[in-house]
């Protein structure tokens, strides 16, 4: 979903805004999306499900195609209301607002999202029902070649014997265990202006852990199936990329939606892969449920979704997958580099000022000491990797 920066392209159009902050869960009334002019519209993804649990709205403004931040909406009073009397109440907590207290969607209860925003502006959703509640069974992880190349194919599998749940969309965060390849026992550290002392390293530098969370609209069906069973390919990893080199663990939930709410994120989903290779392709029109109430004119992107949901994380080692096998290559090139400890001139060329800044910088840490003032660094992430991870354990990690 990322689109690289085109100046000279004939959109500031709305779209692309919504792309970009990576939020594109909704529009209001039938809006065609072929624009040329800029519009401030308030986005809105809102899914709340049968978890029991603080439930999150994220209520967003779109921006210019240049802009590089996501303008999030402030102040906003936001509550979701169900017939049966209750009023779920949401707060702002960095930008998001989260609901009060704990709370599950029901089934056979209707619920609708209200916003105010500080503006004066009212926002309302159509009523939503809680979806069939459907189960993932597991999660396998297989070795496969496709046309993506040789890796690990990772499979989700449900069964709604009611043959009543149909669509589907999933989310995964997925956690890998990284060991820097060229950790050393011994740290070099500027004590001086022309000074470097060697002393024990940590091995809270060697080891750490991973997490990121999915960003592509992933979506099945079984529409056209005699039975509503899910066999899904929810996640390929190349066997060269270096997240599954050691032990890897996805998180994956399973969304059970309603044919408006699939068919809304079909239809952004052909969106963004048409924006994404330049193509002139018009998928069509988006249709939301979400409607300004004080200016029936005014658009909103927004789908208020009311969806059964379901999780399960499993967990593999790469050894296990490709026995016997190379793990994959680090993310970055590890070459050595020798540094002569020296501040005059020389044949090699003294780099201690360079050797120097380079450790204040953190770009290099010490690997070697090949002679009394060869000092043999690779790039930091080469050696510890909290320069770009943590080395913090996640609570849910097994080995």
């Amino acid at each position: 979903m990322n689109l690289t920066k085109i100046r000279r392209v004939f959109i500031y159009q709305i779209v692309l805004l919504l792309l970009l902050s990576s939020i594109f869960i909704g529009c209001s009334e039938a809006y065609n999306l072929q624009t040329n002019n800029y519009e401030e519209l308030l986005v809105v993804e809102a899914t709340i499900t049968n978890e029991f649990k603080k439930q999150e709205i994220k209520i967003t403004k779109t921006s210019k195609f240049e802009d590089e931040d996501v303008q999030v909406e402030l102040g906003a009073t936001v509550n979701v209301y169900d017939n049966k009397g209750k009023n779920y109440i949401f707060k702002e907590e960095s930008g998001i607002y989260v609901s009060e207290n704990e709370f599950q969607a029901e089934p056979n209860i209707q619920y609708t999202l209200n916003i105010l925003t500080s503006d004066g502006k009212r926002y309302q959703s159509s009523n939503q029902t809680l979806t069939t509640k459907n189960e993932i069974e597991s999660i396998t992880p297989k070795v496969v070649t496709n046309n993506e190349g040789r890796g690990v194919e990772i499979n989700v599998k449900s069964y709604d014997p009611t043959n009543t749940s149909k669509y589907y969309r999933y989310k995964y965060e997925e956690t890998y265990k990284i060991i820097a390849p060229k950790w050393s026992d011994t740290k070099a550290i500027v004590t001086g202006p022309q000074q470097i002392t060697l002393e024990p390293n940590s091995l809270n530098t060697k080891t750490c852990y991973s997490t990121k969370k999915s960003n592509d609209i992933i979506l099945t069906s079984t529409i056209n199936l005699n039975e509503d069973r899910v066999n899904f390919p929810v996640r390929f990893i190349s066997d060269q990329n270096y997240i599954i080199s050691h032990r890897y663990s996805i998180l994956v939930t399973q969304y059970v939606q309603s044919l408006e709410s699939y068919n809304f994120y079909r239809i952004m989903k052909e969106i963004s892969t048409s924006l994404s290779t330049l193509s002139p392709k018009q998928p069509g029109i988006l249709n939301g449920n979400i409607k300004c109430i004080t200016n029936n004119n005014e658009k909103v992107i927004g789908f208020f979704d009311v969806s059964s949901a379901s999780s399960k994380r499993i967990f593999f080692n790469y050894k296990d997958l490709f026995p016997g096998e190379e793990i994959p290559p680090y993310f970055t090139d590890c070459t050595l580099s020798t540094y002569r400890f020296c501040f005059g001139f020389g044949d090699p060329p003294c780099m201690g000022i360079t050797l120097i800044n380079g450790l204040k910088d953190n770009r290099i840490t010490y690997f070697f000491l090949n002679h009394p003032i060869d000092y043999i660094m690779v790039p930091v992430e080469c050696g510890d990797c909290t320069s770009f991870s943590s080395n913090i354990i996640p609570s849910f990690w097994t080995e």
